[in-house]
């Protein structure tokens, strides 16, 4: 049997990124909120995951400095490094 421990977040976790925009999958990767490409991958698929307040499912979504990713009970804030 696998248990979720869900973490929850009451501020916004920001996340820098040093290029223009960053792939969604590559975004939980970079943020630690999942361990693995593949996980990452199962998550967005299977409908856990929203950007900007819309549940999105293209692990492909390209992410831009503001913009907002909920995942697991915590709000990730994309932060672009000046």
């Amino acid at each position: 049997m696998k248990v979720r421990v869900r973490r929850v977040s009451k501020e916004d976790v920001p996340v820098t990124i040093t290029t223009e925009f960053i792939k969604l999958e590559s975004f939980l990767k970079l943020a630690n909120a999942a361990q693995s490409g593949g996980m990452a991958k199962n998550f967005i698929q299977n409908g856990e995951v929203s950007v900007n307040g819309e549940l999105c499912q293209m692990r492909g979504k390209k992410l831009y400095d503001g913009d907002l990713v909920r995942f697991d009970g915590v709000t990730y804030v994309v932060k672009h490094a000046d």
